[in-house]
């Protein structure tokens, strides 16, 4: 049996067991999507970091094909009630291993974290406020307005918030963020099509497209440089611009279901051990 229908299967019998319950067990509890990709030196800080945040949460980690040892690390992992770890076969890029991570999620709500520590778990309860408080649907955490990532980076992203402003009247001030949170039952009625890092804009440029108003909440950021493990690179940049400006177009039927949609693996897995929850 793969691991996509090992998965199936797992949940399958969760639900045969009693499907009032299953929803009970997550309601309130947010997923956290960690795409891994050649960190090492950082998994271990990183998932304790998770871990200490004060809210309720399972942990989905998608390896995307390192080759550091970052799986070996994983794969060693004690089996524990909260955590999810799966491997891609091959690198694939960050929406793709977000993607994955979504066919695993089961949480209310799902918040995307990078692996590279320049994000605080610490500020999940605040971005799940609004939320919580029922006042937003999606939630993106602002980075403070201040050029220390290097002005390449810091004037990339301004460039693409505010194109995602002019094109969609989105009113935001980060659109490149890491920290996204959603409702589960809205991200998953959106087709997602993103392999790299255009992850953000196209998710974006479609809730925008479907009518929602974006919450923001000021979070902290602690920048790495391109030395120190940095992945995102220039042609980056230009798909997300050609990102944005496609899907102001495209009709949403194309990409938008009326219902959550059940989900499988979209990439080919190779390992997989479920949360125990």
């Amino acid at each position: 049996m793969g691991a996509s229908q090992l998965m199936q299967a797992q949940i399958a019998i969760s639900e045969r067991v009693s499907p009032a319950l299953v929803r009970d067990q997550w309601k309130g509890c947010v997923s956290v999507l960690v795409p891994v990709y050649n960190e090492a030196a950082h998994v271990d800080e990183l998932l304790k970091a998770i871990q200490a945040s004060p809210v309720r949460k399972e942990i989905i980690l998608v390896d995307d094909g390192s080759t550091d040892g970052t799986r070996e690390k994983l794969q060693a992992l004690a089996p524990t009630p909260d955590i999810t770890v799966v491997f891609h076969e091959k690198n694939c890029g960050k929406g793709a291993a977000i993607r994955t991570g979504l066919a695993y999620a089961r949480g209310e709500y799902v918040l995307i974290q990078d692996s590279d520590l320049e994000y605080d778990p610490q500020d999940y309860a605040a971005l799940l406020k609004p939320l919580q408080e029922h006042k937003a649907n999606v939630v993106y955490g602002v980075r403070p307005d201040r050029p220390e990532r290097g002005w390449r980076f810091f004037l990339g992203a301004k460039l693409l918030t505010h194109l995602t402003n002019v094109l969609y009247g989105a009113g935001i001030h980060d659109e490149a963020t890491c920290y996204k949170v959603f409702r589960r039952s809205l991200i998953s009625r959106v087709q997602l099509s993103c392999h790299r890092f255009e992850f953000c804009p196209e998710v974006t440029a479609k809730l925008c497209r479907m009518g929602e108003k974006i919450a923001e909440v000021p979070i902290s950021y602690s920048p790495r440089s391109a030395v120190e493990g940095k992945k995102i690179r220039h042609s980056d940049g230009w798909l997300a611009i050609w990102t944005l400006l496609r899907y102001r177009f495209i009709p949403k039927r194309n990409w938008m279901t009326s219902t959550e949609a059940a989900s499988e693996a979209p990439f080919p897995v190779s390992f997989l051990r479920m949360a125990a929850k």
